[in-house]
């Protein structure tokens, strides 16, 4: 079996080449970021390098596999959301008052992805703290302080503090 190439040496001769193929495929907000992630990539997959191929033939590779499925990614969520969100906001499975839902879709745009997840979860599905714990692999004492920080930046939002 052929020996897998350095990944050190490959990361020094070959960054700036992944880092271009990387913008080639459009806005990259960190392609430096994007360039490690791939190098992570080479690490996990070192056992899958076959001496026909030159070891930048399989970084291209990697590497236009990785940005092609990073662009699907994102374009599937946001296709995704465009197509729930009126769903997914305008119809609680609670009973739950029209300001609330208001609020919290006013709210998504601004807040952290947990904040509002938390906020789904309880004042749309209507989920005790367990449950919610349950669901996102924390404690309930962590869903209380996220519930509280959701408080805080609702009231903060309606007095239109920062």
């Amino acid at each position: 079996m052929p020996s897998p190439p350095d990944v050190a040496r490959l990361y020094a001769d070959h960054a700036a080449r992944v880092r271009r193929w990387v913008m080639r495929f459009g806005t990259v907000p960190e392609p430096e970021e994007v360039v490690h992630e791939i190098f992570v990539r080479v690490l996990e997959r070192l056992d899958s390098y076959r001496a026909e191929a030159s070891p930048t033939t399989w970084l291209y590779r990697l590497t236009t596999n990785f940005c092609i499925n990073r662009l699907r990614d994102v374009s599937r969520r946001a296709e995704l959301w465009r197509e729930h969100t009126d769903t997914l906001w305008s119809a609680p499975i609670a009973s739950v008052d029209q300001e609330t839902v208001t609020l919290l879709r006013q709210l998504w745009s601004t807040l952290d992805a947990e904040l509002i997840e938390v906020g789904v979860y309880a004042y749309l599905d209507a989920m005790t703290h367990a449950e919610i714990a349950r669901v996102l692999g924390c404690s309930e004492r962590t869903v209380g302080n996220r519930l509280e920080r959701l408080r805080r930046a609702a009231t903060d939002a309606t007095r239109g503090t920062p």
